[in-house]
């Protein structure tokens, strides 16, 4: 395979070998990188400033909640999550919960999948990659038997969630794994984040959550 030639924020027919040859090659080396069904997708597009921000508000719903209800948490950013020689995902956000929120230990680079369980909870921030988002990565994410899936879609303002089990998936209206949270209510913050700053947001969204 040709590197040079490799199109990116696509998916390209490859095999494993192929893939892991591609994600190694300096040009992209600050890239995303997803392998499902044969095909792999490389996301070098920079990152502006409306992803960075709704990427920034989604991790503070998720840490004030589970500080607040007292959900043990691990979050994790961009994280690589690796079923070898099959799938392999790099979602914006993850979360282990509850029992599963220290079974990584230190000292883990790329998360192993023949050893660990996948995340509780995976979100993607969707500005350029919307379709994809609730296309291909939500088949993977099924695949890789993530419990819970949110897509933040940030040029309609409006969040996505799905719960997975038995390799499919359906539109929830409030959460599973985080109870009495509403998807509503996470929509409801990320329309505010384009009026008020996120310290504001944060305020009300402390103020949302004790009244749960």
């Amino acid at each position: 395979m040709n590197l040079v030639q490799i199109p990116t924020d696509t998916w390209v027919a490859a095999s494993w070998q192929d893939y892991l040859q591609a994600i190694e090659h300096p040009d992209f080396e600050k890239a995303k990188s997803y392998y499902h069904d044969r095909r792999f997708r490389i996301e070098a597009t920079t990152i502006g400033h409306d992803h960075a921000a709704d990427h920034t508000i989604a991790n503070t719903i998720v840490a004030l909640f589970c500080t607040l209800k007292t959900i043990p948490a691990k979050g994790l950013n961009n994280c690589t999550f690796r079923k070898s020689g099959v799938r392999e995902a790099q979602p914006d956000l993850a979360y282990y919960l509850n029992e599963n929120a220290e079974v990584v230990p230190w000292g883990t680079s790329l998360i192993d999948l023949d050893r660990y369980p996948a995340p509780d909870l995976v979100i993607e921030i969707a500005n350029t990659s919307l379709s994809d988002d609730q296309g291909e990565k939500r088949l993977l994410y099924e695949d890789l038997q993530v419990k819970e899936y949110w897509i933040f879609d940030v040029k309609h303002v409006r969040v996505l969630a799905f719960a997975i089990e038995n390799q499919g998936s359906r539109r929830i209206t409030e959460s599973i794994v985080l109870p009495k949270l509403s998807i509503a209510l996470l929509q409801q913050a990320l329309q505010r984040t384009r009026q008020e700053n996120q310290s504001q947001v944060g305020a009300w969204l402390l103020s949302e959550f004790n009244r749960l």
